[in-house]
C-alpha cells in the first residue's frame, strides 16, 4: 500500500490478502464458532442437525433411509459421523472445503463419545429396518 503503483492495483490486492488471512487462520475461528452454534440430536425416527445464527441450517436424516455412517475418531474419544458420501474437495463449493462446518454432507462434527454415538445410532437404524 505505500507503493507508488495505481490505486486500482493496491485495491485489487486486497481480496487477496483476506482470503489468504481467512486460509491460515480464519478458518479455524469460523469452524469453531459455526460448531458453537450447531446442535445434534439422535431420536428414535430421525438423526438432526440444528444450527442457528449467521449461516441457520436444519438437517434432518431418517434413520430408515439412512446413507452410510462414517467414524472418525481421535484417541481423546472425540470423533466425526459423517452421515454419507464426501462431496469432492473442490466440489464442495465456496469456503465448504476449508471449513468442515459448511460441508454440505451431513455430519455430527467433533463430538464427545463419538463411538458411543455411533453405536447408539445403528442400534435406532436396526430398529427402524
Amino acid at each position: 500500500m505505500r507503493t507508488s503503483a495505481p490505486v486500482f492495483f493496491r485495491l485489487w490486492g486486497v481480496p487477496f490478502v483476506l482470503v489468504g488471512l481467512y486460509l491460515v487462520a480464519g478458518r479455524f475461528v469460523v469452524d469453531a464458532w459455526l460448531r458453537s452454534k450447531t446442535r445434534y440430536a439422535v431420536t428414535n425416527r430421525r438423526v438432526l442437525i440444528a444450527r442457528s445464527g449467521s449461516f441457520s441450517r436444519f438437517t434432518a436424516v431418517s434413520l430408515d433411509r439412512l446413507p452410510d455412517l462414517q467414524l472418525s475418531e481421535g484417541a481423546n474419544g472425540r470423533g466425526t459421523i459423517r452421515f454419507g458420501q464426501a462431496a469432492p474437495y473442490w466440489g464442495r463449493g465456496g469456503f465448504a472445503g476449508w471449513t468442515s462446518a459448511l460441508d454440505p454432507t451431513p455430519q455430527f462434527l467433533a463430538i464427545e463419545n463419538a463411538q458411543s454415538v455411533f453405536d447408539q445410532i445403528q442400534r435406532a437404524s436396526r430398529r427402524n429396518a
